[in-house]
């Protein structure tokens, strides 16, 4: 039976307010076994690369539309898009400054949502679904963001800035900038969500279900599960 992860993943009103153009897509997998980055990962980190510099046929990235909206969101919310680029922006800037191998390989489900992210230029994140407190939440920090880890205040979100956030803090700064290590993936996570991102009308809903079929493919053929079940939520 496939499991139920319920209304985890949640986009806060005031975020579709303020960025009314904002999709995503969901994954959810269950019964994950991950392991090491190894050749076939890291041979779809190599395809990504290629694929991601055909799309921009010779643009800077930020010039291509998928970013270009990304650095619109960014600078809206007070994040300079040239200091913090979007995760697909910094992904692909590393490939047209070091070539198709650039992007190291970390293990198997990141080099997955990496691979496929430097492919269609959007945004992906992956998450480990068992470390989350609560819902995670996009939506704008506050005051007491900053105060809720005493541990990382001097890395705290700020104010108005966007963020994922569950119940103990952020799990994603300026949106979709950086990861938080609290819940990131790694060898013994056997629960996962992956978020895929984009912005209309640069990204049609077309292109995410693509973009979300393509990672759950590989998902399921780099990390040999056992049981795995993948639930797509658009």
């Amino acid at each position: 039976m496939t499991q139920d992860p319920g209304p985890r993943i949640r986009v806060s009103e005031e975020i579709l307010a303020r960025f009314p153009t904002f999709r995503l897509r969901l994954l959810y997998a269950f019964g994950i076994r991950n392991r090491p980055s190894d050749a076939t990962s890291r041979g779809w980190l190599r395809d990504g690369a290629l694929r991601g510099l055909a799309a921009l046929g010779g643009m800077r990235p930020g010039e291509h539309p998928h970013l270009r909206l990304w650095r619109e969101a960014y600078s809206a919310f007070g994040a300079k898009p040239s200091a913090y680029p979007c995760s697909a922006e910094s992904l692909i800037q590393r490939v047209v400054k070091g070539g198709a191998d650039a992007v190291p390989g970390i293990n198997c489900l990141v080099d997955a949502y990496n691979s496929v992210s430097l492919a269609h230029l959007l945004p992906i994140g992956g998450e480990d679904l068992d470390r989350l407190a609560g819902a995670c939440v996009l939506r704008f920090a506050t005051t007491r963001d900053t105060e809720v880890d005493a541990a990382i205040a001097a890395d705290a979100p700020k104010p108005g800035e966007v963020i994922w956030a569950d119940d103990l803090g952020w799990t994603c700064r300026r949106w979709n900038w950086r990861q938080g290590p609290r819940t990131r993936l790694t060898e013994s996570t056997r629960n996962a969500y992956f978020i895929i991102e984009g912005m209309t009308p640069a990204v049609t809903e077309t292109e995410l279900g693509e973009a979300a079929r393509e990672l759950a493919e590989r998902i399921g053929a780099t990390v040999r599960p056992e049981h795995l079940q993948i639930v797509h939520v658009v």
